[in-house]
């Protein structure tokens, strides 16, 4: 999991980590009030950047299989909440990490999970063969 492609996409799950977790924090403390659910879904996509870049670093069996669930809740959750922001814009007055499938981020967060999960398909296949 830590040959080329692979430290790519832990480093990019590393930065969208930090960044949705600086935007979330800010979020939550200076402006809850505002839009309370699309700042709390952006505390979950935080959460969810946190725990694939950990599960990409340390690189075992557990890990795979937690980084293929967390590729999996972040594509659903990037999904879900680009449909909600667009059909219930109440709700998201301001915009979370996936609001608009990712239009902050230039859609990385639409196209990561996708990469990842590719790229964890690969490293599966090498580790059910060693």
């Amino acid at each position: 999991m830590h040959t080329g492609p692979g430290r790519a996409l832990t480093a990019v799950y590393g930065i969208f980590a930090l960044s949705a977790t600086a935007r979330a924090g800010y979020q939550l403390i200076r402006e809850f009030d505002v839009a309370p659910v699309a700042y709390s879904l952006s505390a979950f996509a935080a959460v969810v950047y946190i725990v694939a870049t950990i599960c990409l670093v340390i690189g075992n069996r557990t890990s795979h299989r937690i980084a293929i669930a967390s590729c999996v809740v972040e594509f659903v959750g990037v999904i879900v909440v680009g449909i909600l922001s667009f059909t219930h814009p109440e709700d998201f007055a301001n915009p979370s990490v996936w609001s608009s499938f990712g239009i902050g981020y230039g859609f990385i967060p639409l196209i990561l999970p996708l990469v990842g999960l590719w790229w964890l398909a690969l490293v599966g296949r090498r580790i059910r063969t060693a």
